[in-house]
């Protein structure tokens, strides 16, 4: 098993987790309702998916 010859810096030590960070949740524009969906999924507020109704969504009534 290899040793290290000598002592990582804390800097060059960071520099290796520098490439797995958080990226923000990629949406797209749902071509129906206009509201922002991700991709590949049936939009939860209109129920259309490829420009065809998936599933039926219930909508509620204000009185």
């Amino acid at each position: 098993m290899g040793l290290p010859k000598k002592k990582l810096s804390t800097t060059r030590r960071d520099r290796r987790w520098v490439r797995y960070k958080l990226e923000g949740i990629a949406l797209v524009e749902c071509p129906h309702c206009h509201k922002k969906i991700r991709p590949h999924r049936v939009c939860p507020f209109c129920g259309y998916y490829e420009g065809r109704e998936v599933i039926a969504v219930k909508t509620e009534e204000k009185e």
